[in-house]
């Protein structure tokens, strides 16, 4: 899995549009090598994006768990710990 696409599902409040878009563009750049398409590509690119992203939404309206949404906050505290214990940072 790409290390930039983080996990979106069951998180309190949940994942906006914005975050689902910025996901399937890291996607899709994963997938094609492009980070930026050329002109003769960057239509059938950016439809790529938007139908990720589509398809996206509808798998999270889909979905249903019976854990305890997520918080943001203490996800990112202990993503922070992790790097911090991966490369000996203290940020």
């Amino acid at each position: 899995m790409c290390r930039n696409i983080k996990t979106l599902f069951n998180f309190d409040p949940p994942a906006t549009e914005e975050e689902i878009q910025a996901a399937a563009l890291q996607y899709v750049r994963k997938i094609t090598g492009f980070n930026k398409p050329s002109k003769v590509n960057e239509e059938a690119f950016d439809r790529a994006v938007s139908e990720v992203a589509m398809v996206t939404r509808k798998l999270f309206d889909s979905l249903e768990t019976s854990a305890e949404p997520r918080n943001r906050e203490i996800e990112s505290e202990r993503a922070r710990i992790r790097a911090a214990k991966r490369f000996g940072t203290t940020s």
